[in-house]
């Protein structure tokens, strides 16, 4: 095993060595992090856990359950990933990115545990277990959990909740997952535990596989437009959740009401003592890069979607058509666009095709960017242009768009990363 690094090094030191440590950077499967996961005694947490799985929307539900939480004065820790500027991104506490030196420490006993268990991690497993450590020192009240990928072999998982959410259903990662919803909601399900709370927020037929290991754990289901329901005020300016025991008028948020909805169901099923008051509060301050997320720059409007696969592309194209309807002005889109080879590129382009007037294409400078041609050839008969970066992509939209035209950034994270970076060299 390779030597290494000392609690004085540099966080970029120890990512830099887990990236190493394992032979492959995903590998499914909790028989490696168990064992090093029970000696730093993280997996039954003195604490309540909440874990989020899903397709899409995980961030948002996630960052909503935490500033609800937050709001009612719960000492709450928060893991997401991936990050987009700074690793710290990826653990909070009560909504503040953790410090170098934090990591740092929970880095130390992470290693050592997986050196006395004579074990190697991948860098996810070894970063989630950090998170979990640095959790059980703070002794947080309350763990708020995402999944990274899948469910019942995310290392997130080693955690036994005591709330599982499942956002929704779609397909993606199929190739570690599976080709079917069937085969994805197996994996999600996995998070299920016996005799808890279980809430599905998608807006679909609950998945068979989903109800088969709910009957098995006696869990009790809270299940979308079954269950609780959400709809706008008449006036547009508030919204209203519905269970079988009460109905509340809430305010909206920067996020998307489906995945609000399904956090403050949570909640309320969850045990925990929380006011309409905190909800509302942790509702208006639950921010997130890249969901939906509206900006005007330099007096024009740009919309970043981090939506990378048929499903949250549906769901972006339905924020879209709402904002549209209060927004009149823009009558036509143009979209600074890329992916990664390994999407499913054309059917995220077959759902765009109608709404999209003008796509600014360039390839990202990242591992498994798709090219320019694969790209081109999804948008076959599309009015398109060419660019050697994403940043000159959308530094001609910003400079050439009239007041009618409304910019979409999408594709993936990284195509929102590569405009930000741009952002900050030129505000």
């Amino acid at each position: 095993m390779n030597t290494a690094p000392l609690a004085s090094d540099s966080l970029n030191t120890w990512l830099d060595y887990w990236s190493h440590v394992h032979v492959t950077g995903i590998d499914l499967g909790l028989e490696r992090v168990i064992p090093v996961a029970e000696k730093l005694e993280v997996t039954r947490p003195n604490a309540k856990v909440l874990t989020v799985a899903g397709t899409n929307g995980k961030g948002s539900t996630t960052t909503t359950l935490a500033a609800i939480l937050k709001a009612q004065g719960y000492q709450v820790g928060l893991y997401q990933s991936p990050h987009i500027y700074r690793f710290n991104e990826r653990v909070k506490l009560n909504g503040i990115e953790i410090d170098d030196q934090t990591l740092i420490n929970a880095f130390v006993l992470v290693d050592q545990a997986r050196r006395e268990c004579k074990l190697s991690l991948s860098f996810f497993e070894a970063t989630t277990l950090a998170a979990f450590v640095i959790f059980k020192v703070k002794q947080c009240d309350v763990w708020v959990l995402e999944v990274g990928l899948g469910g019942r072999l995310d290392v997130v998982n080693v955690v036994d909740p005591n709330i599982a959410v499942i956002t929704n259903i779609g397909l993606d990662h199929t190739d570690w997952l599976g080709d079917t919803i069937e085969k994805i909601a197996f994996e999600k399900a996995g998070i299920i535990r016996p005799n808890i709370p279980v809430v599905f927020g998608g807006h679909q037929a609950l998945p068979q596989a989903i109800q088969n290991k709910v009957n098995e754990c006696h869990a009790t289901l809270y299940a979308l437009d079954r269950d609780y329901f959400y709809r706008y005020t008449q006036d547009g300016q508030a919204w209203m959740l519905a269970t079988a025991g009460l109905t509340l008028e809430l305010p909206l948020g920067q996020l998307a009401l489906e995945n609000i909805s399904t956090a403050v169901t949570a909640i309320l099923v969850s045990g925990l003592e929380v006011s309409q008051e905190a909800i509302a509060t942790g509702i208006i301050a639950a921010q997130l890069p890249g969901r939906f997320e509206i900006r005007k720059i330099k007096d024009k409007t740009v919309i970043f979607d981090a939506g990378h696969n048929p499903h949250g592309i549906e769901f972006l194209l339905k924020q879209l058509k709402n904002y549209l309807n209060y927004n009149k002005q823009y009558t036509e889109i143009v979209s600074v666009f890329s992916m990664l080879t390994d999407k499913d590129i054309k059917s995220v382009i077959t759902l765009l095709k109608d709404t999209v007037n003008l796509w600014k294409i360039a390839p990202l400078t990242v591992p498994r960017a798709a090219d320019i041609s694969q790209l081109d050839d999804a948008l076959l008969g599309e009015n398109v242009q060419h660019y050697q970066s994403v940043q000159l992509a959308f530094e001609s939209a910003l400079n050439e768009t009239n007041n009618n035209q409304l910019i979409l950034v999408c594709g993936s994270f990284h195509t929102l990363e590569a405009v930000w970076e741009y952002l900050e060299k030129c505000p």
